[in-house]
């Protein structure tokens, strides 16, 4: 039989003694995953910051340098730019332990990357069986009898036919529902599933989904998207003046944005790695 160990009682007059308890919990965090050559990298960083100030802001962010042939002066060197930048690293994927020590962020492991998000797929049909079946043998002579001929002409006519489409079910999401309009310095993060705003999302707040977003009103702000490794994901909203819109980590700022679109009703999706806009008509 196991045996808890039962804590002393507190004697009279004495102060209860705190329990100490550790949980598990997760938390949403950015993974900044620089790239080579640095000081491009680095440029580009600056640019995005210059253009939404407060995007990282007091955000959690963990470096990945595992794409990087850097040495343990290289990291420190890393960190001290991106300190510079105001960027506050609470962790390190990719390093060396003995790279770390006193004043460095911890290593972190076990982050699971975009293509490792948990999704249920749905279990394939099975094929017809007429389908898969082999065709009749023939004779030595090359040609089989009318039976077996007409087993071939059926099979090729089974064969020739299209093949049905099994399109899969999307998986069923959680979303969330806002009835109301996010405010300036105001952030809505749900990575569980699709956001939806009814009203307008200030410039200078933030919605984070981890699937689609949807606004019923002006996007003024920053949406980003398919934060859980979504690519389907999208962004829609009745009027487009935003600050930064991001599907599946890839963004465009205000600037690069389309004039074309700015104050329409639009959608907004991935399309390989480019960001495409189209109004909603």
């Amino acid at each position: 039989m196991t045996q808890t160990a039962t804590p002393p009682a507190a004697q009279p007059g004495q102060a209860k003694r705190p329990t100490i308890r550790f949980r598990g919990r997760s938390f949403l965090a950015l993974l900044l995953s620089p790239e080579a050559p640095l000081d491009i990298w680095f440029e580009e960083l600056t640019s995005l910051i210059d253009r939404s100030p407060g995007f990282f802001g007091a955000r959690a962010v963990i470096l990945d340098v595992s794409g990087l042939d850097i040495d343990r002066q290289g990291l420190i060197d890393l960190l001290a730019q991106l300190g510079e930048r105001r960027i506050q690293v609470m962790g390190i994927e990719g390093a060396k332990e003995t790279w770390l020590g006193p004043g460095f962020p911890p290593l972190v492991r076990g982050g699971k990357q975009v293509n490792e998000v948990d999704v249920p797929v749905p279990a394939a049909k099975a094929d017809d069986g007429s389908a898969t079946q082999p065709a009749p043998a023939q004779n030595a002579s090359g040609q089989g009898n009318s039976e077996q001929g007409t087993g071939t002409q059926d099979a090729s006519a089974q064969q020739s036919q299209p093949a049905p489409i099994s399109i899969p079910a999307e998986t069923t999401r959680p979303s969330l529902i806002i009835e109301q309009p996010v405010r300036s310095g105001q952030s809505v993060t749900f990575p569980q599933g699709d956001v939806t705003i009814i009203g307008s999302v200030a410039s200078g707040s933030e919605v984070i989904a981890g699937g689609s977003i949807h606004i019923y009103g002006a996007l003024r702000g920053r949406a980003l998207a398919g934060c859980a490794g979504h690519a389907s994901a999208r962004i829609f909203c009745n009027k487009l003046e935003a600050e930064l819109v991001a599907i599946d980590g890839l963004y465009k700022t205000a600037e690069a944005l389309d004039d074309n679109y700015r104050g329409q009703a639009v959608q907004i999706w991935l399309e390989g790695d480019a960001i495409k806009i189209a109004p909603i008509n």
